[in-house]
């Protein structure tokens, strides 16, 4: 689905015999791709790194070609232009599942491929270090599937998965934006241009203000060890707050407008943006007054180890639209007037659906890193634009390869377990279908689970990742599973 941030990958495995035509033209693609100038591809969370100068041991070229807009000095790029893509084949084991409904996550073995290529540009108007204006305007290709079409999962195995398989690999418009630095000081610090801030020197305390279409984990919830699901982790849940039901459309964007105070510990940002018109649905809702959703959050960047990084964020979310409350649900069903549980035959204009996260990140030492993130909302209102959960807790950690002479590759571990509410549980139980979920009866139990990857800096912008997940409780279902998926990925930034 969605929206997003980077890191560094292993060389693809061998496979037992590929004996399918289709499997055989996946890894292909991998290859292909890792020769030719494709697209970039981010999602929310994409932390994209310039070439800065020839490769040595202490700077390593993370691109295939250097940026063309990264070269005008000291001031920053004038404009950018670069790309990325990333295809990730996953498979599943067969799994224990006596019975399997609508949304069930299919027991049977099974692969999928999806691929996501993104193109990114953007201009910057003046050099001036003061009030600097950025347009930014980015293109997206979205193809492949997930594994049961992305179903069946609070925690879904791959985060470039689309949720609406229908809607195909037509490129699309991902981003437009308009974004407006304003300094509140003469002090300035360095930091690195991207494709979403073009300015390479900025002023200590300042506001920045963006307008249009964008994802709301690009801005939101970020952090630098599981945010990117094209280097680091691969899980809807692992990469962002599982509980955090962020406004998006089905492909993970929306439009709105936001605004952000940095002063030189900390900042602070709250933004208005779309609600899609029903629940995961590719349209938003143009009507402001009655459907939004308004987010915050608190960034302290504070390390409690002396000389290391650290970094806090508090997160809250309240969004207004046409939702339906799972208690409605469940009574008009008990009653006899649903003849199933149908949450849609019990929305209301307005409906408001609440919730808050934590978001931390600490640096160990000069390769370790640990991060976790505790998420929750209301969850009395139908979960609408992100995931089935109400909450979450994670934590995990990544670890660099200077010690064994690859300072780029990482290889990490992660912990999440995710959680829903009693008339949300009682909802699955009697039949009812959400958005992802719904195996026709419900033994209910937390969906944890485990993740391990390790990522692969082949060559300049070329990486490789193997990525194993372990899932208890599949879609909250104790009479399913465990299951356990298997990923190799193939990454390349231009």
């Amino acid at each position: 689905m969605r929206d997003s941030r980077i890191l560094h990958q292993p060389e693809i495995p061998h496979l037992s015999p590929i004996r399918t035509r289709r499997a055989r033209l996946a890894l292909a693609a991998c290859f292909l791709l890792s020769t030719l100038p494709i697209v970039r591809t981010a999602r929310a969370q994409d932390s994209s790194v310039p070439a800065k100068a020839p490769e040595t041991p202490d700077t390593p070229v993370v691109t295939l070609f250097p940026h063309p807009g990264g070269e005008s000095g000291g001031e920053g790029p004038r404009w950018w232009l670069s790309g990325q893509a990333n295809i990730i084949f996953q498979g599943r084991l067969p799994f224990h599942s006596p019975y399997e409904g609508t949304n069930s996550f299919r027991s049977s073995a099974e692969y999928k491929t999806s691929l996501v290529g993104t193109l990114y540009t953007a201009l910057r108007l003046t050099r001036s270090v003061r009030y600097n204006t950025d347009f930014i305007f980015d293109m997206e290709s979205a193809g492949g599937r997930g594994l049961s079409e992305a179903l069946g999962l609070a925690g879904f195995t791959n985060l470039d998965v689309v949720r609406n398989p229908n809607l195909g690999p037509v490129p699309y418009i991902a981003r437009y934006q308009v974004h407006q630095t304003i300094a509140l000081s003469h002090e300035t610090v360095e930091q690195d241009p991207g494709p979403f801030d073009l300015a390479s020197t900025v002023p200590v305390r300042r506001i920045q203000l963006r307008g249009g279409k964008l994802t709301l984990p690009d801005f939101f919830d970020m952090n630098s060890v599981g945010s990117d699901s094209h280097l680091q982790f691969m899980n809807w849940t692992i990469d962002n707050n599982g509980a955090w039901d962020y406004a998006a459309d089905t492909r993970g964007y929306t439009v709105g407008a936001m605004a952000e105070y940095d002063d030189r510990d900390w900042s602070i940002r709250y933004g208005l943006f779309a609600m899609p018109v029903v629940a995961n649905g590719i349209d938003l809702d143009w009507a402001f007054s009655r459907s939004h959703a308004q987010n915050g959050e608190f960034e302290l960047r504070h390390s409690w180890i002396p000389k290391q990084k650290g970094v806090t964020r508090i997160l809250f979310f309240a969004n207004r639209a046409h939702m339906g409350t799972y208690r409605e649900a469940n009574d008009a069903f008990l009653a006899g007037t649903d003849p199933t549980p149908t949450i849609v035959n019990h929305e209301h204009f307005g409906a408001l659906k609440y919730g808050f996260g934590y978001n931390t990140e600490q640096t160990l030492t000069d390769n370790l890193r640990l991060f976790g993130r505790f998420g929750w909302n209301e969850g009395q209102h139908e979960s609408y634009a992100y995931t089935e959960v109400d909450q979450t807790i994670s934590a995990g950690a990544d670890y660099a390869g200077t010690r064994w002479g690859r300072p780029v590759d990482k290889v990490a571990l992660a912990f999440v377990s995710n959680a829903i509410k009693s008339d949300h549980q009682e909802y699955l139980r009697l039949g009812g279908l959400g958005f992802l979920l719904g195996d026709g009866n419900l033994n209910y139990g937390r969906e944890t689970i485990v993740e391990s990857y390790y990522t692969w800096h082949f060559w300049r912008g070329l990486f490789y990742s193997v990525d194993i997940q372990h899932i208890n409780n599949p879609g909250y279902n104790r009479d399913r599973g465990p299951a356990w998926i298997g990923s190799v990925r193939a990454h390349v930034d231009f």
